[in-house]
């Protein structure tokens, strides 16, 4: 089982924001469990937190930014990158400005920074989102397209096409996240001469330089344009060189390092669905606007995919034999069949409803319906499981209702069915009180829902 895991010690890195110039001071903090990552805007008179969130992003034009209460955060994702590289679930962002530092241009220095701290593991399990369906995003005029599909891992498979300017078309594949390192963190953002004239009148890149990012020329330059260039950049014009159609004298580190930057970009963006996500992406001419859309459908996927699935293949977390430890239920009381995963703070199990049920010779002879209070029950026994599972000798335990509301019965439950019982904590377990949300589905239809509390005490003898 996987923990969740914060950084050890303080980071602390300076620089200025490529778009404002303005110099900006980064301190990223530890932080408790289920915190996830969450940026604090320190300069204002009234501190804003904002959380690492897609559906916080307000601007995508130039890099990723988040708001909350009017205040801002921009150019997050190489920043996001490194930390989902590095694995890390819960961090406090202190930043006394409105733009993250662009530092190289790249994840690097944010990288080794995080090394440095070194990470820490949390007591709370670590929760994969593990994709299920294809989600896409398609737009057929500007030729985009992003596609996330289930995958036993972390994979993307990335093409950019700028022909038939200079760079051309390119391919980039990360088939791990332990490759983002040597392979992704180091490259640098990347654009064209032609773009920075529109860009400073829009008044951005004041942060801009030639060492950190990449200057594609498509053209050859005149010594006026040589001579204007170098007033922007503060530089002596002898120092400005073109070389293999780069404008200044910083070398490629890979043949394709555009499209491993947008790899890298696009990581930074993904990591604002919120959670470690299991799957294969395949990204065709990616950019901060479609991945954040891409990443707004995998999320609102996520919060809604609250539905167990039922692997008749694989090995139960629990058998009917392993149940009985745990449980003082016998025939014709013993409502669960088997335990099919279980976590930190919730558990699935399952009841195979059959028409030898005892309880069916009554209710009903002519319509056999399985009782609702019985279903209610089964979760019970469900969460009864995830109560006793730590306990040292659970066989002088019991769980015992203490109320439970909220009851909701929306489908029928016959013989045949294979009812699929979830139980998830509402709160921690305190003084052996056990408070739940339990909902059972037969397939994909919610059948019962229901909030339980219950007791966890020690069996008279």
């Amino acid at each position: 089982m996987e923990k969740q895991t914060t950084i050890k010690n303080k980071i602390t890195l300076k620089g200025k924001g490529l778009h404002t110039g303005k110099n900006v001071e980064v301190n990223i903090l530890p932080a408790q469990a289920n915190s996830g990552i969450v940026f604090k805007r320190i300069d204002l008179e009234n501190p804003v937190l904002i959380k690492a969130d897609a559906e916080a992003v307000t601007e995508t034009s130039r890099g990723t930014t988040i708001e909350a209460k009017g205040a801002k955060v921009a150019t997050i994702e190489h920043l996001m990158a490194a930390l989902y590289a590095s694995n890390i679930d819960n961090a406090l962002i202190e930043i006394n400005g409105e733009e993250v530092p662009i530092l190289d241009g790249s994840s690097k220095y944010w990288l080794e920074a995080i090394e440095k701290s070194r990470v820490e593991e949390l007591e709370k399990e670590r929760k994969y989102f593990c994709l299920k369906e294809i989600v896409s995003y398609v737009d057929e005029e500007n030729d985009i397209e992003l596609i996330a599909m289930p995958y036993d891992g972390f994979r993307v498979d990335l093409n950019i096409d700028f022909s038939p300017r200079i760079i051309g078309s390119q391919n980039s594949c990360l088939k791990n996240l332990s490759e983002f390192k040597e392979g992704f963190s180091n490259c640098r953002t990347f654009v064209f001469l032609d773009e920075i004239e529109q860009l400073l009148k829009l008044n951005l890149i004041k942060g801009g330089d030639l060492d950190n990012a990449l200057i594609f020329v498509d053209k050859v330059l005149e010594e006026e344009q040589i001579k204007h260039l170098a007033s922007v950049f503060g530089k002596n014009p002898n120092d400005i060189k073109v070389e293999k159609g780069l404008l200044n004298n910083v070398k490629q580190n890979f043949e394709n390092e555009p499209a491993r930057h947008k790899l890298l970009d696009f990581i930074g963006d993904i990591a604002l669905v919120g959670k470690p996500i299991k799957a294969r992406f395949i990204v065709k001419r990616p950019g901060h606007k479609v991945n954040n859309l891409l990443s707004r459908k995998i999320k609102t996927i996520m919060e809604n995919n609250t539905i167990p699935v039922y692997d008749p293949n694989k090995e139960p977390v629990y058998d009917i034999k392993a149940i009985k430890n745990l449980l003082p239920h016998r025939f014709p009381m013993l409502l669960i069949d088997k335990v099919i995963e279980i976590g930190e703070d919730y558990v699935i199990g399952l009841k195979n409803v059959t028409g030898n049920e005892d309880f069916f010779n009554g209710h009903f002879p002519q319509e056999p319906v399985m009782p609702g209070v019985l279903i209610v029950e089964a979760l019970g026994q469900t969460g009864g499981v995830l109560a006793l599972k730590d306990i040292e000798d659970p066989e002088n335990y019991s769980t015992y209702f203490m109320k439970f509301g909220e009851v909701k019965f929306r489908n029928k439950v016959v013989p045949g069915d294979t009812l699929l019982l979830k139980l998830t904590l509402s709160e921690p377990i305190r003084r052996g009180i056990v408070k739940m949300k339990g909902e059972a589905y037969v397939g994909n239809k919610l059948v019962v829902e229901a909030q339980l509390m219950a007791q966890v005490a020690k069996t008279k003898k």
